[in-house]
């Protein structure tokens, strides 16, 4: 059973290895393309927030690279020193993402809202939903699909709540992208060239968590297999 799990995250994790060095490749080739109206990541993202009569929301340097988030919970842009300092496509492409969400959550947009309930659940459920699954196919061999039985769908439970999750932050995080895109295109923030750079970039970014959310639902669907599958032998 172990050794069949083992190769199942082999393989995702080399998917998301390969995904998130294309991202970093994209990141470092478009920050060599620098924006002809010579604004950093910071002044973009403060500008599409003032555009969108968003006054509320400050926007604060961060330390580490690709560390950019929104904060809803003290309404904060957070962009990566590089990205809050640089003025090129790949700095604008992360503010601009970024300030998306700002966006959604000044409009309410339902599956960000959606998100943000799950955040409670899903920080216990990842910690400890394969724990109870194995802990309770174990006893489950024990006694016979007895109360081990009920503890591994219970983890089940909660891996199915992390992997909704996962799939929940794809529209999300592709919305963010398209907000942030058709401002870039609609204000004539960048050339062609640099446009074609951002939408690149965001284009990998967004595909760091298709793969996440493939591998949660990968692993969901195995130790389903576990516990539903009789292989208890």
């Amino acid at each position: 059973m172990l050794i069949e799990y083992y190769i199942l995250i082999g393989i995702i994790a080399l998917a998301s290895f390969a995904a998130s060095a294309k991202l970093q490749s994209k990141f470092s080739y478009y920050s060599k393309v620098h924006l002809r109206n010579g604004m950093s990541g910071a002044e973009i993202a403060q500008k599409m927030l003032n555009d969108n009569g968003i006054y509320d929301v400050k926007v604060i340097s961060t330390p580490g690279r690709l560390t950019d988030h929104y904060n809803p919970a003290d309404r904060t842009v957070n962009l990566s020193e590089a990205v809050y300092n640089q003025r090129n496509a790949a700095a604008a492409a992360v503010a601009a993402h970024e300030v998306g969400h700002a966006v959604q959550h000044a409009t309410a947009y339902n599956m960000l809202k959606l998100r943000s309930q799950l955040v409670p659940v899903v920080s216990v459920a990842s910690g400890m939903s394969q724990w109870l699954v194995i802990g309770g196919l174990i006893l489950g061999a024990a006694s016979g699909l007895g109360f081990g039985f009920y503890i591994a769908v219970a983890g089940l439970v909660l891996m199915g709540l992390a992997t909704l999750f996962s799939f929940i932050t794809l529209p999300v995080e592709y919305d963010a992208s398209n907000r942030a895109l058709a401002w870039l295109k609609n204000k004539n923030m960048l050339t062609p060239q640099e446009y074609d750079g951002a939408a690149d970039s965001l284009k990998w970014a967004a595909r760091t968590y298709l793969v996440a959310a493939i591998g949660a639902l990968a692993s969901l669907i195995f130790w389903a297999l576990q516990v539903f599958g009789g292989s208890r032998d």
